[in-house]
C-alpha cells in the first residue's frame, strides 16, 4: 500500500515537473514545435519502421506530442502537450497547440517518456481535431497504426479508425492504443505563440499564416508527405 502511494506521488510530481518545464512562453512553444519536427523527421528517416506511405497520403491532419509522460501502477496515465497541422487548399496549415491527458487500464509499472504521433484520417477525424475537445476512442474512433514502408493490403486501417496512433520509446516505433485520452486546445500556448486567442478552426483551416518559428515542424510534415508521393 505504501509503495502504491509513493509511486502515485512520484507520478504526480513527474507530471507537475513536466508542466513547469514546458512553460507558457512563446519560446517554449517554439521549442515544442522544433522537437515535434525532429521527432517526425527521425521517424521518417527509417521508412521500413516508420509510418506507411499510404497512411501519410490519406492523412488530413498530423499531430505530434514530443515526450508524452506515461506512467502507471495498475492503472495508467498520460500527459503532454503537442502541435498539429491540417491540409488546406494551399498546403499545410499553421500549427495548432493542444494538450492530451487521460488514462487506460492495464498493468503498467514505471514512468516513461514517449513520443506520440496521431494521424487523422478523413473529414470526420479532422473535425474532431478542429473541435478542440474530444476523447480518443470515445468521441473519435482510434486504432494502433500500421508500421512499415507500406500498409498491408489486408488491414482495415483506412476503414475503421478516424485516428491512427503511434509511439516511439527508447528508439522503438510501434502502433499505440491510446483510448481514453482527452485532447483539448492549449489556450496558454496558443496565446503565447500567436500573441492573441485565435480559434483552432481558423488556424487549422488555413486562415492564419504560419508565424516565424513554425518552419521546422511544417517542413518535417512536407518532407514526410513528399515521401508518400509515389502512392499518389
Amino acid at each position: 500500500m505504501k509503495k502504491s502511494i509513493l509511486f502515485a506521488t512520484l507520478v504526480s510530481l513527474s507530471f507537475a515537473s513536466f508542466a513547469r518545464a514546458e512553460g507558457q512562453t512563446r519560446e517554449a512553444s517554439q521549442e515544442r514545435l522544433r522537437h515535434a519536427g525532429e521527432v517526425l523527421s527521425e521517424i521518417m528517416a527509417a521508412p521500413d519502421k516508420g509510418i506507411p506511405e499510404e497512411v501519410l497520403h490519406h492523412a488530413k491532419c498530423i499531430a505530434v506530442v514530443p515526450h508524452l509522460i506515461k506512467g502507471g501502477f495498475i492503472f495508467g496515465a498520460e500527459g503532454g502537450r503537442g502541435v498539429a497541422t491540417c491540409r488546406t487548399a494551399n498546403g499545410w496549415s499553421a500549427p495548432a497547440f493542444f494538450s492530451i491527458t487521460g488514462g487506460n487500464w492495464g498493468l503498467q509499472i514505471g514512468v516513461e517518456g514517449i513520443d506520440l504521433v496521431m494521424v487523422f484520417q478523413g473529414d470526420t477525424g479532422m473535425r474532431r481535431l478542429v473541435a478542440s475537445h474530444f476523447e480518443v476512442g470515445g468521441d473519435a474512433s482510434a486504432a494502433a497504426g500500421p508500421v512499415g514502408r507500406h500498409a498491408s493490403a489486408n488491414t482495415d486501417w483506412q476503414m475503421n479508425a478516424e485516428i491512427l496512433t503511434y509511439s516511439r520509446a527508447k528508439g522503438l516505433f510501434a502502433g499505440l492504443t491510446l483510448n481514453g485520452a482527452a485532447v483539448r486546445r492549449d489556450d496558454d500556448s496558443t496565446g503565447a505563440f500567436y500573441g492573441t486567442e485565435i480559434p483552432t478552426r481558423d488556424i487549422l483551416s488555413g486562415q492564419v499564416a504560419p508565424p516565424p518559428g513554425s518552419e521546422v515542424f511544417l517542413n518535417s510534415i512536407r518532407e514526410a508527405k513528399a515521401q508518400s508521393a509515389s502512392t499518389e
